[in-house]
Order: C-alpha cells, then structure tokens, then sequence
C-alpha cells in the first residue's frame, strides 16, 4: 500500500499529512482491508457490511471523492491548499502491526 500511495500522490499532485501517524494510520488500515477482503476498502469509514461496500468500490482506495474531485477524508492525499498537507510524496518503509 505504501508503494501505491507515493505513486498515486505523485501522479495526482497531492501530499501526504504533515502528521505521518496520521498517513502511516490510513495506509495501514487499508492494507489491513486488502488482505482481509481483496481490496482498500477506505478505513475512516464505518460500514455495516464492508463485503457489500467493497462490491459496491465507491469507498475503495482511492474513492470516487478522491478520483473526482482530490477530497481524501482520511487526509491520506491532501491538496497543496489544505491546512494540513506536508511536503511529502515518499514515505520511510511503514511497517504493518495488525495486533494492534
């Protein structure tokens, strides 16, 4: 998830929270959400049946907020005019703890 998170950044224009808890948060949470059910299912969200919403790929990363109109509510890719957008397009090596 880290690898495509820089490259959609880059690709989009956009940067990751100048907070990296907050990005290393959603990009583990999704990647949680691709191994337990095949796809990134957005993890600021709560589903009643996330099955269902990973059929349904509005909420799956990037989500059609994001791919229409660069609005990430997990604050995972943030325009430049965002108050909380770093500088960053590339991220440390994130390491995954499902335990927690």
């Amino acid at each position: 998830m880290r690898k495509f998170a820089e490259t959609y950044a880059k690709r989009t224009d956009t940067f990751f929270c100048s907070d990296p808890s907050i990005t290393t948060a959603v990009i583990e949470g999704l990647a949680k959400h691709k191994e337990e059910l095949g796809a990134p299912l957005c993890p600021c969200r709560f589903y009643e049946d996330k099955e269902a919403e990973v059929k349904n790929t509005y909420w799956n990363c990037p989500c059609v907020p994001m791919r229409e109109r660069k609005e990430c509510h997990c604050l995972l890719f943030l325009t430049s005019d965002n108050p909380f957008v770093g500088t960053a397009q590339e991220l440390a090596e994130v390491a995954v703890d499902y335990d927690s």
